[in-house]
């Protein structure tokens, strides 16, 4: 038997995002969402949690997309105030340690907050996977008891993995009807395995500030009608 995590990122992007992964979980095989907590859509994304307590929740931690919470944190932003983008932060990775330490902070307490329990994190773009900012992930991790996405075959150094094995290629061209009847030749027998998803629907927010777009519906689609092989069971 092999465990199955299918975790939809950017819950609390927009609404449209939200409503594609409700739809994707109530009728199909998504069972984990990490919810971003400086967009637009979190308090609309926390309020379909509450009403879907089946569905688990963790965090998207942030830092190359919208704003900070905090306002003391210059090597985090950029002129505008906004976090660096993916292509900015790739080119200057002049982060202090401290700053991102406090704003990642500050994004799981905003998200206890909620009151909703929170099951594990990983973050946009992977950036908790950057070597340079592993002390970081490692305080989180023992601070709050929590384990993170991995994604490679070896673990985040002392750090606890959220599964044993994680898969990213269920996302545009990859994301087929008969993705999840392949699993059992890339995993093997009792390991967990998170599958990374991205559904959801179109609306102002993402058509205007994602690169990835039209591919979210067909996602949806896919995830709310596919079947799981029995040898597959949702954790």
């Amino acid at each position: 038997m092999i465990k199955l995590i299918v975790n939809a990122d950017d819950f609390g992007y927009s609404k449209g995002i939200n409503y594609g992964i409700i739809e994707a979980h109530k009728n199909g095989i998504v069972n984990s969402a990490t919810m971003m907590m400086n967009m637009p859509g979190v308090s609309h994304a926390v309020e379909l949690a509450k009403e879907n307590p089946s569905l688990q929740v963790g965090i998207h931690l942030v830092l190359t997309c919208g704003k900070p919470f905090l306002n003391d944190v210059p090597s985090l932003v950029n002129e505008k105030g906004n976090f660096k983008s993916r292509g900015e932060f790739l080119e200057h990775k002049n982060i202090s340690l401290d700053e991102l330490e406090r704003e990642w902070t500050a994004q799981i307490e905003k998200f206890l907050e909620t009151g909703l329990t929170l099951t594990h994190f990983d973050s946009h773009h992977h950036v908790h996977t950057v070597p340079e900012f592993l002390p970081v992930v490692q305080m989180i991790a023992q601070k709050y008891n929590l384990s993170a996405r991995r994604i490679s075959e070896r673990a985040l150094e002392n750090v606890p993995p959220f599964t044993d094995v994680f898969l990213h290629d269920f996302y545009g061209d990859g994301a087929t009807y008969d993705y999840f009847d392949k699993l059992m030749t890339l995993v093997s027998e009792g390991q967990t395995v998170e599958v990374m998803c991205h559904p959801g629907y179109l609306d102002h927010e993402i058509l205007n500030n994602s690169s990835y777009t039209t591919d979210r519906v067909r996602e949806t689609e896919i995830l709310s009608a596919v079947k799981l092989p029995k040898e597959i069971v949702l954790l």
